[in-house]
């Protein structure tokens, strides 16, 4: 049993009992989609800390976007709810990579495989992605390494 499965299921007891609707029904959502990912696929599984982190990680962009989409919308009571959610959900994840440090992963998976051109981007990707999972948002990552191998 993960660990981060654990807490997210103890503090929706908690949030339940301290009549927290908004917290425990964004942790009912969340531990939803865990749910549907550990049944999907040809076989049912426990999932690792690492992918229930992947599951909050999209989770919590999803809500990035919406808020977003609905500021677009002019729907700022909707978007302040997006906002809610992901700051629930940001209270699980690992601290966010700054630019700086993003730039210094890119920068040194550039320099450890050698890599020239954008044929190389895939090679700089699979350095970068692991170190950076769950802390920066991929299309950022990505930005930084067409940047960096100068797109």
């Amino acid at each position: 049993m993960s660990a981060l499965k654990d807490r997210l299921r103890d503090d929706l007891t908690a949030s339940i009992k301290a009549r927290d609707s908004l917290r425990s029904g964004t942790l009912r959502m969340v531990l939803t989609a865990i749910t549907n990912a550990e049944v999907s696929g040809k076989q049912a599984r426990e999932l690792s800390d690492d992918d229930v982190l992947g599951v909050l990680t999209s989770e919590a962009k999803k809500r990035r976007e919406a808020s977003e989409a609905f500021d677009a919308g002019n729907r700022p009571e909707l978007a302040d709810k997006e906002r809610a959610e992901a700051a629930v959900l940001a209270e699980y994840l690992p601290e966010p990579l700054g630019e700086d440090e993003v730039r210094a992963i890119v920068t040194a998976a550039v320099q450890q495989t050698g890599a020239e051109g954008m044929k190389a981007m895939g090679q700089v990707m699979g350095v970068v992605q692991p170190q950076v999972k769950g802390r920066a948002d991929g299309a950022v990552v990505a930005a930084e390494v067409r940047r960096q191998l100068g797109a």
